[in-house]
């Protein structure tokens, strides 16, 4: 983090948080995570730190190109930042489909932090109760243009290495592969393969297109319409999973040379189960604003039905 924060902010943790896990390991991933998220919001760097492992892997921004590699690093961003957060910013967490060593976290900062809404998918790994790795991901495309310029990373430093490679799945082994079937179909750009994963009701929705279908068949037509140059579609490549049996996440690649003018463009895809391993919901988010004008109006389009 090498840019200044804006604005001032940041104080209580609402309290409409929802969150999925099927185990006491779970539940007490979770309940970390909301202690993570009361400490961060009070501003308290020591309590913060303390959540974290001596040996952290990585501490990244997936959509600014922050990257931290060590425990003293993320340490110093903390301490840069967080005396200059108060009333009434906060940090919190409105979903957390946690697994016994890993989660999926839907989570808000509030303007105050850094200027914007940030609304983010977090992939988190942990180690005897200790997070190890945390990748964000968000949309940027309403984030102000001055600041997305003075914060982003130069594309010729922008981290490739997000830390994935140095850290074990824990995901539970249920979701694993559906995660792992459903990138696969996105990657096939095999819309029928992708829809037999769908539980009838399921609800997908793209984080940084503002688009959301209802339903098993209407998505289906969807993804028929999309995979082909969508990022998270054809020739995409998984990175990682994260989460527990009912839910959690698979961080993913674009292809190089994408249609949607994406290539390596990394995002994050957030899923939940029914009781019968069917998709349920599907969330993906990745940063908009490095997609080629055009395609992305071309894909707006293609979320209509036809």
């Amino acid at each position: 983090m090498t840019a200044e924060v804006p604005q001032d902010g940041v104080v209580t943790l609402q309290t409409n948080m929802t969150s999925s896990s099927s185990s006491s390991s779970s539940s007490s991933i979770s309940e970390r995570l909301e202690r993570f998220f009361t400490v961060k919001t009070a501003c308290d760097v020591d309590a913060t730190m303390a959540h974290f492992a001596p040996d952290l892997v990585a501490y990244i921004d997936a959509t600014l190109g922050w990257a931290f590699d060590s425990h003293a690093a993320v340490r110093a961003g903390f301490e840069q930042y967080m005396p200059q957060w108060g009333p009434p910013a906060r940090s919190y967490a409105t979903k957390i489909l946690a697994g016994e060593q890993s989660a999926l976290v839907h989570m808000v900062d509030t303007p105050e932090l850094f200027g914007g809404e940030l609304r983010i998918l977090a992939a988190v790994d942990f180690i005897d109760g200790e997070i190890v790795r945390w990748v964000d991901y968000w949309d940027a495309s309403a984030f102000d243009a001055g600041l997305y310029g003075r914060f982003r990373v130069p594309a010729d430093g922008f981290p490739s290495d997000l830390g994935d490679h140095k850290v074990t799945v824990t995901a539970a082994k249920e979701l694993s592969e559906v995660a792992a079937a459903l990138q696969r179909a996105f990657a096939d750009a095999d819309a029928s393969a992708a829809g037999a994963l769908l539980h009838p009701d399921v609800a997908f929705v793209d984080m940084a297109l503002r688009t959301q279908v209802v339903g098993r068949i209407e998505t289906t037509r969807y993804l028929d319409r999309v995979l082909g140059r969508i990022p998270w579609g054809q020739d995409s490549t998984l990175r990682h999973v994260v989460g527990g049996r009912d839910g959690g996440g698979f961080e993913w690649t674009a292809a190089t040379g994408a249609e949607s003018g994406t290539g390596n463009l990394p995002g994050i895809t957030a899923i939940e189960l029914d009781a019968d391993g069917l998709v349920t919901a599907v969330t993906s988010v990745y940063d908009s604003r490095q997609i080629a004008p055009a395609a992305k109006s071309s894909l707006l389009q293609a979320s209509l039905p036809s």
